[in-house]
């Protein structure tokens, strides 16, 4: 049975080809489903740190101050909610703004309140609450919290940032016990073996989706700030 909307003119060999890719995506998608279903098995992680952040003002309009702490405690709405925290490679060593982080950011503010419903949600930089609000206002991220941890080890300890102070994206979940201890349930970053060094968290983008919808792909097309 044909599982795409068949058009006039297609020829034997491109149905043929089509019912193949169908039953490969359907073979895909509950593949991706299984992956969340072990990812979602995993057992209870360890305790961390209630780091201590730095955070301005909830209207990137009205300035950078007055600047309070948070900590990671605090970023919970409820005790069962979980907190999903992305790491944006700025600060520090990493004197611009990743082009890939803020093609990822952009796409998370225009869903932030959709995530909202569900989980809470912050990106985390080590570039201070001037440099990183101004950012967020140039590319329009009014919807998301956003949090200064150059003080803090958080990016080391979770894996973002190295020794030597390289930084690299990552993805991290939270939980938060009823005593309100803090605990990491998952983290992911792009590079995930030696020969996959920009592919972990595509599915965290539909950019990439939507370009491998079309013939040529999405080749090797990289990001810009000036997009």
């Amino acid at each position: 049975m044909m599982r795409h909307t068949r058009l006039a003119g297609e020829s034997a060999d491109y149905l043929a080809a089509r019912e193949e890719l169908c039953l490969a995506e359907i073979e895909l998608m509950r593949h991706r489903e299984k992956v969340a279903a072990q990812r979602r098995a995993l057992p209870q992680g360890p305790p961390v740190d209630d780091y201590v952040f730095l955070e301005g003002p909830a209207d990137l309009d009205a300035g950078d101050t007055p600047v309070r702490e948070v900590t990671l405690s605090g970023l919970f709405t409820a005790p069962d909610r979980p907190l999903i925290v992305y790491h944006l490679m700025y600060g520090k060593l990493q004197t611009d703004p990743c082009p890939m982080c803020t093609l990822w950011i952009d796409g998370f503010n225009g869903i932030a309140h959709h995530i909202a419903r569900n989980a809470d949600f912050a990106i985390a930089a080590a570039a201070d609450p001037p440099a990183l609000r101004q950012h967020a206002r140039n590319r329009g991220w009014h919807r998301l919290r956003l949090l200064s941890c150059g003080d803090n080890t958080f990016k080391y300890d979770l894996g973002s940032e190295d020794e030597d102070g390289e930084q690299d994206s990552t993805i991290s979940v939270f939980t938060r016990d009823g005593d309100s201890t803090v605990r990491h349930f998952y983290s992911t970053h792009p590079r995930m073996a030696d020969d996959i060094d920009q592919r972990g968290i595509d599915l965290l983008a539909p950019v990439w989706h939507l370009l491998d919808l079309t013939p040529q792909g999405r080749g090797d097309w990289y990001p810009s700030l000036d997009h």
